[in-house]
């Protein structure tokens, strides 16, 4: 007979479950934290150099906009000429690198095991280069992503790891990326929480903090340090209320049209009669005309976001200037090239923003590009933390933090009522997966086994012969499917009838404690979670479990059946479903 539990001896109960290799899995992810900040700076320096080689042919590593270009009408044929090549990359390499990133994190994450191949770390940063570099109306943040992510989740392929475990290294590479490029760990932090993580534990909480706060300190030794778009607006005053919740509204307007029209687009590529290896190509296509007639519409666009924060551009180029970015950033994004989705969201959020900051009181006009900026991409990630600590990383404006908490979350709700899934979801549910993107604290998690145990247990004494046994408990007042088995007090089996009757047809003078001799012994301890016993049912396919008082003296306290399982359910329910309300005051009625 051999016992088994999920330990030795079950630790007191504390706020979190205990996990020895914590330290070791956050080792490794600081690790990783700093091979992701040297993976932005490759993907940073990547883009500028197609850059320079699509639009000036030059072999050159500096920062040029690919807006500066004397090409004519010569420029509509670049982005075609990127696309053409990601698609050739793609279909012969890995058509992994398809996409923004990020919704290709969450189903590796959800459903893929946490396992990246080593072709998505080499081949998603060179198609985002090239797509980027040739014009794509897109950001570095998406390719990041999804590039730390591969590199985490190699690294943990080379060990001994669970797929949690993988799942935490994945992360923390992937949001290690994006404090790189943007400078804001703690936005990375909460984009992890909201986003990829789909639980909120130490054993993945901390690894991913540790790596972002390693990217955040390593990042200027490789960049240039301080806020990507520095800013300082006026107090908010309390007419500015007002005007967030409308600006909020038209925010979450915007990021819903842009949701729906990006898989409106995809569903028109779709239909076409061409292999999808062709279908950048096509789409470089409308990027090249949106850039011949708006150029700063082209690539990814930091120095017209700095502008639009700062109200530099003219209402009608900014209204232009919007119109095309969403135009060709749909279209291209549609074809299934490589390429983020933060940048331009920052862009077409500032845009807008700059155009209300001319009706919208109550502030600074220059509040209402960066409150704009992050309200769209809360309301199109459906992160409306993330958005809002992201927008004061980039910029490092104290005073705007509560018109971009209020004007985020109106954005978010609006999206949540009017859209079944965002743009990150949609992707994977048409790959047959769906998400559930809320969650908490599991009912069976918050409940321990002592709490919802039959305490009055009826036994049998492991003496007792088989036939005897099959007599008394297994007659025709059975009831119950199983029975623990006592010798001396200590839990040694569980016994039930096609055991007994099995045992009792090889050998006819058998004891019940023979029978058990051959059958491991599985058990529960009291102060463990339900979730973890019933876990332990599921994967043994049993119906109970005994109850001991601890591993060595394997003293009988309980029994654990399945159905016991339900009551921390039904107790969710009452939470969740019951609806009363306050009794016994003066005006009710009796």
């Amino acid at each position: 007979m051999t016992s088994k539990a999920s330990s030795s001896a079950h630790p007191p109960r504390g706020d979190f479950a205990l996990n020895t290799r914590l330290l070791r899995i956050t080792v490794m992810a600081a690790v990783i934290g700093a091979i992701s900040t040297v993976a932005a700076r490759v993907l940073l320096d990547l883009i500028r150099f197609f850059t320079n080689l699509f639009f000036f042919q030059t072999f050159s590593l500096a920062d040029h906009s690919p807006a500066t270009n004397t090409l004519g009408l010569w420029v509509i044929g670049v982005p075609v000429i990127g696309g053409l090549i990601v698609g050739v990359v793609a279909r012969y390499g890995s058509d992994k690198i398809r996409g923004h990133g990020i919704p290709e994190a969450i189903e590796a994450i959800l459903f893929g095991k946490s396992k990246m191949s080593p072709k998505v770390a080499l081949l998603k940063p060179l198609s985002s280069g090239i797509v980027i570099g040739s014009g794509g109306p897109f950001g570095a943040e998406g390719p990041i992503i999804m590039t730390g992510g591969a590199i985490g989740s190699l690294i943990a392929q080379h060990f001994h790891l669970t797929a949690a475990e993988r799942k935490a290294l994945l992360v923390a590479g992937a949001t290690a990326g994006m404090t790189a490029v943007f400078g804001t760990p703690v936005a990375a932090v909460l984009l992890a929480v909201e986003l990829l993580l789909f639980e909120l534990r130490p054993r993945s909480l901390l690894p991913v903090a540790v790596a972002c706060a390693v990217a955040g300190f390593t990042r200027p030794l490789l960049m240039d340090a301080g806020p990507l778009f520095p800013l300082q607006t006026a107090v908010p005053g309390p007419l500015a209320m007002l005007s967030c919740v409308v600006a909020g509204v038209l925010c979450g307007a915007l990021s819903a049209s842009l949701s729906l029209s990006l898989y409106k687009v995809e569903d028109w590529f779709g239909k076409l009669p061409v292999h999808w290896m062709w279908w950048p190509a096509i789409g470089g296509l409308a990027v090249g005309i949106g850039g011949y007639f708006q150029p700063r519409a082209l690539g990814v666009g930091y120095d017209v976001i700095g502008d639009l924060l700062h109200n530099h551009l003219a209402l009608g180029v900014v209204a232009a200037l919007l119109a095309v970015k969403a135009v060709i950033w749909v279209i291209s994004l549609g074809s299934g090239t490589s390429g983020g989705v933060l940048a331009p969201l920052l862009m077409m959020g500032a845009g807008l923003g700059a155009v209300l900051s001319h009706v919208l009181p109550g502030n600074d006009p220059m509040l209402w590009p960066l409150v704009c900026m992050a309200a769209t991409l809360g309301g199109v990630m459906r992160a409306p933390l993330t958005a809002t600590i992201f927008a004061f990383g980039l910029t490092h404006d104290s005073n705007a933090l509560l018109p971009l908490l209020t004007t985020s979350a109106v954005a978010y709700g609006f999206t949540v009522l009017t859209m079944r899934r965002s743009i990150l979801t949609e992707k994977i549910a048409r790959r047959g997966y769906h998400i559930y993107r809320e969650y908490g604290i599991d009912p069976l998690e918050r409940h321990s086994v002592e709490e919802v145990m039959t305490r009055e247990v009826r036994s049998i004494d492991a003496a007792l012969p088989v036939a005897q046994a099959l007599f008394e408990f297994f007659g025709e007042g059975q009831a119950h499917r199983a029975f623990p088995v006592l010798r001396n007090g200590a839990v040694i089996g569980v016994a039930d009838r096609a055991m007994l009757a099995a045992h009792g047809t090889r050998d006819p003078i058998a004891t019940v404690g023979d029978a058990c001799a051959d059958v491991p012994l599985y058990y529960a301890l009291p102060g463990e979670n339900c979730r973890a016993v019933a876990t332990r049912l599921a994967r043994h396919r049993l119906e109970r479990l005994p109850v001991v008082k601890d591993a060595q003296s394997l003293a009988l306290v309980g029994i654990v059946a399945r159905s016991d399982l339900i009551k921390p359910s039904l107790a969710h329910f009452d939470e969740e479903e019951k609806r009363e309300r306050m009794r016994g005051l003066p005006w009710q009625s009796t």
